[in-house]
């Protein structure tokens, strides 16, 4: 998975003391897919923090994909979700950790459940298949990316024959329908101080087809319960459970994004309705995107580019990019005072257009 030429060192007298890393991934965003880097591989040694280490890495790493052209957004994952804000970083998504027990599993009625078949099926051998109806599902869902066979060994390659924790190998099974395949499920299960099933990856092309599959993955003989960590936040699996209570989400934080080149991510995406505002951005770490900027377009493309004309809006990169998906809304950040409108009913028409039908995920952690 490493990209060696994408990172870059900090070094102390010939010793590697910091390091940080880039995917090249290919993104989903409002209405397009785009070249985004995916920040991963970052560590300082904990012999030389406090030293702005971490900042000059931060600071090299996006100077160097801006001055490249390709990439108008870096992403990443964030272990401590503390540090990267004052990168410039903003939470663009969550998701919720669930757990079903088994005496609570009971669906509300699918039209259609019943004409899906589930079946076993090789997990090396599904790969082809499974990756493209991934892949098809990812164009239409802010925060997915595309995966190529890299990314196929890395969700597959993870222990798929063992699990040194008390596991079962990696399985895989298929939803079926007239002979077409309309969704698959990765799981294993597990024995720690209960025995449950541990949902790695759902992804299904239609109502029915994500039912069945969660019927499957509810319902095993001798497993108390299902535990799922990456579940959608807009899934609906927390709808048709019976018992509302039962699955007792936790939001946990999931893909931050951060605008390298303000005006060509603002370009690169689409807007639900038609869109004319100035947005006066602050960024306090990469200076080229701070400065006013004129946002036209709608559901067909956009255009940015800089202006003296007043600003309608102010807001910090942070807030930009953790909007920049499609979540949250800037009328949620206007309340908490993260946005200020001069002018008046910019902030609600802007955060309509903003605005996403579907919430972004990311489904694949890196």
């Amino acid at each position: 998975m490493w990209e060696p030429e994408r990172s870059t060192v900090a070094t102390d007298e010939r010793q590697l003391v910091g390091h940080t890393g880039a995917f090249s991934l290919r993104m989903t965003v409002p209405g397009a897919q785009v070249p985004v880097a995916g920040v991963t591989l970052v560590a300082v040694r904990p012999t030389h923090r406090r030293r702005g280490i971490l900042r000059d890495l931060m600071r090299a790493q996006l100077t160097e994909i801006y001055e490249a052209g390709v990439e108008p957004v870096a992403a990443l994952t964030a272990s401590e979700p503390a540090i990267y804000g004052r990168f410039g970083y903003g939470l663009a998504s969550d998701h919720q950790e669930i757990v079903v027990r088994k005496l609570a599993r009971e669906l509300r009625p699918v039209a259609g459940i019943d004409d899906v078949k589930i079946k076993y099926v090789d997990i090396r051998e599904s790969l082809d298949t499974c990756t493209a109806l991934h892949n098809r599902l990812a164009a239409d869902r802010p925060g997915m990316f595309q995966h190529d066979e890299r990314w196929q060994d890395y969700v597959t390659g993870d222990n798929v024959t063992s699990d040194p924790a008390n596991g079962s190998a990696r399985r895989c099974v298929l939803a079926e329908r007239d002979g077409e395949v309309t969704g698959f499920a990765y799981y294993r299960t597990k024995r720690a101080e209960k025995r449950y099933v541990q949902v790695s990856r759902v992804h299904a092309v239609d109502l029915a087809s994500h039912a069945a599959l969660w019927r499957y993955l509810l319902e095993p003989d001798l497993l108390s319960e299902t535990r799922y960590g990456n579940l959608p936040s807009d899934d609906p699996l927390l709808e048709l459970l019976l018992d509302p209570r039962e699955p007792g989400p936790i939001t946990r934080d999931g893909i931050w994004v951060r605008p390298v080149d303000v005006a060509r991510a603002l370009a690169a995406r689409t807007y639900s309705r038609e869109i004319d505002v100035v947005l006066a951005v602050s960024d306090g770490f990469l200076p080229w995107n701070s400065g006013t900027w004129h946002l036209t377009g709608g559901p067909t493309g956009a255009a940015c580019e800089a202006t003296a004309r007043s600003a309608d809006l102010t807001i910090d990169v942070r807030e930009l990019g953790a909007m920049y998906l499609g979540r949250p809304s800037l009328v949620r950040l206007g309340a908490a005072g993260l946005v200020q409108e001069h002018t008046a009913g910019a902030l609600s028409a802007a955060s309509e257009a903003f605005s996403t039908s579907r919430l972004p995920w990311l489904d694949t952690g890196f």
